[in-house]
């Protein structure tokens, strides 16, 4: 064989036996970041049951790829208004609301679950018609209560009394009651006759006829 081929195919040897001792990165991937979606999520209501699907992605390098990892994350809550698992929000209820951070980690690849990377996302429970909620106080109920034989109906919303006889209001809005026969008035803010007008207040509002 000739020498120059010899030597060219001696060469070839040498690059290949390198390049297969060298460490694969493929085996040391690391995670550089990660992100959850949904950023934020707020619930309007705080009732019980409600849910709101996370998902964690996840970026790598060695080499660079991304990932849905939300089965794979471990998922922490830092308020008890709900509960989280693999990514899955579910609100508390019984009245409780407010704010929650939620945290979903992943190990980083290169040094053990003691390396690991976080992402964050906010969770709201509101409730328009508790002050004490985030935003809440904006909305606000107004019950009629009918003693003896009479109807109220009002001119605004789904008041049907007897029936229905809750409705939920903006706050500050005035609220027109009729009823039939005439009837006697309390918790009104004017009446006159078969007539009653609401202004309905932050903490809602109850009215009686009496017939």
């Amino acid at each position: 064989m000739n020498s120059r081929y010899v030597g060219l195919a001696l060469a070839m040897l040498v690059a290949v036996g390198g390049a297969l001792s060298l460490p694969s990165c493929g085996h040391d991937q690391k995670l550089v970041s990660l992100q959850i979606q949904p950023l934020s999520h707020t619930f309007i209501e705080a009732t019980a049951g409600q849910q709101e699907q996370l998902t964690a992605s996840a970026t790598y390098i060695h080499p660079p790829a991304t990932k849905d990892v939300t089965s794979q994350a471990t998922w922490s809550v830092d308020d008890g208004v709900v509960a989280v698992s693999a990514g899955v929000v579910t609100t508390v209820g019984g009245g409780a609301c407010g704010g929650a951070d939620i945290t979903a980690t992943v190990p980083e690849g290169t040094g053990g679950s003691s390396n690991i990377v976080s992402a964050y996302a906010t969770i709201t429970v509101d409730d328009p018609t508790n002050p004490l909620c985030p935003g809440g106080g904006t909305l606000a109920t107004l019950s009629v209560a009918v003693q003896g034989n009479g109807i109220v109906r009002s001119a605004t919303g789904p008041i049907d009394c007897p029936g229905v006889c809750v409705g939920t209001y903006d706050v500050g809005s005035s609220v027109l009651l009729t009823a039939s026969p005439t009837p006697t008035w309390l918790g009104c803010t004017s009446f006159s006759n078969n007539s009653c007008t609401v202004t309905v207040p932050a903490g809602g509002a109850a009215v009686i006829a009496t017939f």
